[in-house]
């Protein structure tokens, strides 16, 4: 379980840095907020992670020295930035599209990642992700139907709330997978029209052009 943790904090660090360079603290704070599964994550687990990303060259530290004359006490500022290499591992796990990419543990943090993700890529996810969900549903039920007549009210209701987020779920799987494959169709009647567009029109060779002109002289 800690190296799926690792892997996925690993997506993320490198994710945020490729849409800007931040400090360390900056960074726990976007990891805290725009992946809002991170909240538990503390400074003792994002910097072995981003020790681990320096010694593979993935980042470099640009350290912002303290101005002479100031208190001795203030520490270097470090920024992390993503480098070269980092750029291109950060593309090859955005297109791992396996299921540590939809289960619980690493969903949210692909999806947060959409925006740089291919299309089919991002579309593979979601279709497995929706599958993963169907199974958990029918699980669900099955629990439902053979716990209904023993448990208390309260359990009851518990079981019927998660039950509702799971379908409320699927629906959502539902309209982006609807949304994506319609984009993939806008897209293809747009290349398909501009091929047309392209295709150049038959020319005329020169006996059909001098048959046009002894037609048009006067006899």
């Amino acid at each position: 379980m800690a190296s799926k943790k690792g892997g996925v904090l690993e997506l993320a660090v490198l994710g945020l840095l490729h849409e800007s360079p931040m400090h360390g603290y900056e960074l726990r704070k976007r990891l805290n907020t725009v992946l809002g599964m991170f909240r538990a994550f503390s400074y003792g687990t994002l910097y072995p992670c981003l020790k681990m990303l320096l010694t593979q060259g993935l980042i470099v530290e640009d350290v912002d020295e303290p101005l002479p004359g100031t208190l001795a006490s203030k520490r270097a500022k470090i920024t992390y930035k993503l480098t070269a290499e980092g750029k291109e591992h950060l593309q090859k796990l955005l297109t791992e599209a396996g299921p540590a990419a939809w289960e619980d543990e690493g969903f949210g943090v692909h999806f947060a990642f959409f925006a740089h993700t291919r299309a089919d890529v991002r579309l593979r996810i979601l279709e497995g992700r929706r599958s993963r969900l169907e199974e958990r549903l029918d699980d669900v039920r099955s629990a439902l139907t053979r716990t209904r007549e023993r448990v208390d009210s309260y359990t009851l209701e518990l079981q019927n709330h998660g039950l509702e987020s799971v379908e409320r779920e699927v629906r959502w799987l539902n309209e982006l997978i609807g949304r994506e494959h319609a984009k993939a169709q806008d897209l293809s009647g747009r290349d398909s029209g501009h091929a047309a567009e392209q295709v150049p029109e038959p020319q005329r060779d020169g006996t059909d052009q001098q048959d046009t002109k002894n037609t048009d002289s006067p006899r």
